[in-house]
C-alpha cells in the first residue's frame, strides 16, 4: 500500500457497535474479569440473575459472547461460564492495527529488524521519560507509585489496574491496544517490561507472570519490593 493511503487510512475512525448500558457493563466485565457464571456477574454489576441470563442471551446473538465449558463445582449442578467471543474482544480496539502493521512491514523489508528494534527503543525511551517525570510528582511510596503507572496505562487504553498482593502487587493490563503490533514485532513486549523494570529498579523486581501473546487472557506484572 502507498504511503499516503497508509497515512490517509490512520486518520480513519473505528466503528464499534453501541451497546445497551447494561451489556455494555456485562461486556465489560468479562474483558476485565475473565470468565463468569450469570449468578456472579448479576451480583458483580447488581442486577437480578434473570436480567443477567436476557442480556447474554442477546449478547450472544449478536456475536459477542460465548459461553465456555461447564465448570465443576465441589457440590451442586456444574455451572455454564460466559466469556467474550472474539468478536466481543474487538469491541475494546486495537488501534490502527492495520495501519501499524504495514509500517512494521515497511520499516522491516527496508532498514533491517535491527533498526526495526532500534526504532522501538528510541520509542520505549520517550515513554519511560514521561513515566518518571510523572511518576517522581507522585508520593515517594511504592504503591502509589505502581497506582500512578497504571492511571497511565489505562489513559493510553491498556484498562489497567493494580491488585495488592500478600508479598507485593500485580500491576494487571487488562486489553492491548497494540495487540497486532505486539504480534507482528515482540520486541513491543520486550521492551514493555524493561520500562517498567527500570521504572522501579532502585525499589522492586517487576516480572511478567501474564503474557498475551503466550496464551493469557492479559498481561500482568508482579511488583516485589526489596528488602530493606
Amino acid at each position: 500500500m502507498p504511503i499516503k493511503e497508509i497515512i490517509r487510512t490512520k486518520l480513519m475512525w473505528v466503528n464499534v457497535m453501541e451497546l445497551p448500558k447494561s451489556q455494555d457493563r456485562i461486556t465489560h466485565c468479562l474483558k476485565t474479569r475473565g470468565p463468569q457464571s450469570v449468578k456472579i456477574l448479576s451480583k458483580q454489576l447488581d442486577m437480578t440473575t434473570m436480567g443477567a441470563r436476557q442480556h447474554l442471551t442477546d449478547l450472544e446473538s449478536k456475536g459477542l459472547v460465548e459461553q465456555t465449558q461447564e465448570e465443576r463445582q465441589t457440590r451442586g449442578r456444574p455451572v455454564h461460564m460466559w466469556k467474550l467471543s472474539k468478536d466481543g474482544h474487538a469491541r475494546f480496539p486495537d488501534s490502527h492495527s492495520q495501519t501499524t502493521i504495514e509500517l512494521i512491514d515497511v520499516i522491516r523489508s527496508s532498514l533491517g529488524e535491527e533498526s526495526l528494534n532500534q526504532l522501538i527503543d528510541e520509542r520505549s525511551e520517550k515513554i519511560e521519560a514521561t513515566y518518571r517525570a510523572q511518576l517522581d510528582a507522585t508520593a515517594p511510596e511504592l504503591q502509589p507509585q505502581i497506582e500512578r503507572l497504571a492511571q497511565l496505562r489505562s489513559e493510553e487504553g491498556y484498562m489497567a489496574e493494580v491488585r495488592l498482593l500478600p508479598d507485593g502487587w500485580m500491576l494487571i493490563e487488562n486489553h492491548c491496544p497494540i495487540c497486532s503490533a505486539a504480534t507482528s514485532c515482540q520486541q513491543f513486549c520486550k521492551s514493555e517490561l524493561e520500562i517498567f523494570q527500570r521504572l522501579f529498579e532502585n525499589k522492586a523486581t517487576v516480572t511478567r507472570t501474564d503474557h498475551l501473546l503466550a496464551g493469557a487472557r492479559r498481561c500482568a506484572y508482579k511488583i516485589t519490593a526489596h528488602r530493606a
